[in-house]
């Protein structure tokens, strides 16, 4: 039998479903399944799926990361990986971590695990030039999930048409499977409940509202915690895909309390289908994979 790819099934979308019975596309009708961080979950209408739990390499702008070996680095990656992991969130802006991420992963079937990536933006980029530039350094040939990084205006798709354009080309060529944002501020959240060219949205999400959304957009504002849920739910709603960020409050949640309680929040909200967390040792995704087992379960 043919090899199927993620970017086949993509294209030839449910005509595959058949062929790809069983695999991480296809999620199983069964009753009353026992849901885990590492289960291959759908973002929203796209056709992509991602491992519920991913790992973040952007902890304080990448610094967290960018802190640890590139052995060390490499050892927590391959760890996710050996548990059950295989989503994977860097940026541009992340200085650095675009190529410890390609040399962690080194050796791994690409066909295995999904990137998403996020570029910073003008009003004259060249999308063709970026897109380029980061297959060069994360060595692939294409992107399971690209985003526009850090909106913040409520004209954004104005602004940004051109940029948006070009990636939707891009999508059409398969350099990128899915286009989508992630946005600083009530202003922009607000402007992206009902936006059919956003694949993906990857939003800020806590317990209580630390590094989440507020009126200002500013980086480290009290959060306003159930308007950016709201906001958050008609996203989901609107047939976007929806992850979640900043679960750990951008690393402020020192105590294992605090972070169980918002992994428990967050696994009880009906609008988030996949989170990301950053982290800085196989320990702590050990953690994150019993909080979130546990409260998906609850």
């Amino acid at each position: 039998m043919s090899t199927i790819t993620r970017r086949d099934f993509l294209k030839h979308g449910a005509a595959l479903t058949g062929v790809l019975a069983g695999s991480r596309w296809v999620q199983a009708e069964t009753a009353k399944v026992k849901r885990s961080a590492t289960d291959w979950v759908p973002l929203g209408r796209s056709r992509m799926r991602v491992t519920r739990l991913g790992i973040g390499t952007g902890t304080n702008g990448g610094q967290v990361q960018r802190d640890m070996s590139q052995e060390a680095f490499t050892a927590m990656i391959r760890h996710a990986y050996d548990r059950g992991i295989r989503f994977f969130d860097t940026a541009d802006n992340y200085r650095e971590m675009h190529e410890r991420l390609a040399a962690a992963l080194k050796g791994i079937d690409r066909e295995s695990y999904t990137i998403q990536t996020k570029m910073n933006w003008h009003r004259d980029q060249d999308v063709n030039q970026t897109i380029d530039r980061f297959r060069k350094e994360l060595q692939t040939d294409y992107f399971d999930s690209f985003l526009l990084h850090c909106l913040m205006s409520s004209n954004w798709q104005e602004e940004l048409k051109p940029i948006m354009d070009g990636l939707e080309e891009a999508k059409s060529k398969q350099w990128i499977l899915t286009h989508g944002a992630s946005c600083h501020g009530l202003n922009a959240l607000r402007a992206l409940p009902g936006v059919s060219w956003l694949d993906v949205a990857l939003l800020r999400v806590n317990h209580d509202g630390t590094h989440m959304d507020g009126p200002k957009g500013d980086w480290a504002e009290p959060g306003l915690r159930d308007e950016a849920v709201a906001e958050i739910r008609k996203i989901h709603d609107s047939g976007t895909g929806v992850i979640g960020m900043k679960l750990i409050g951008n690393g402020d949640f020192a105590e294992k309390s605090r972070r169980e309680e918002s992994i428990k929040f967050v696994m009880g909200l009906d609008c988030v289908d996949a989170v990301i967390i950053g982290f800085k040792s196989p320990a702590e995704i050990d953690e994150a994979i019993e909080l979130m087992d546990k409260y998906l379960n609850a």
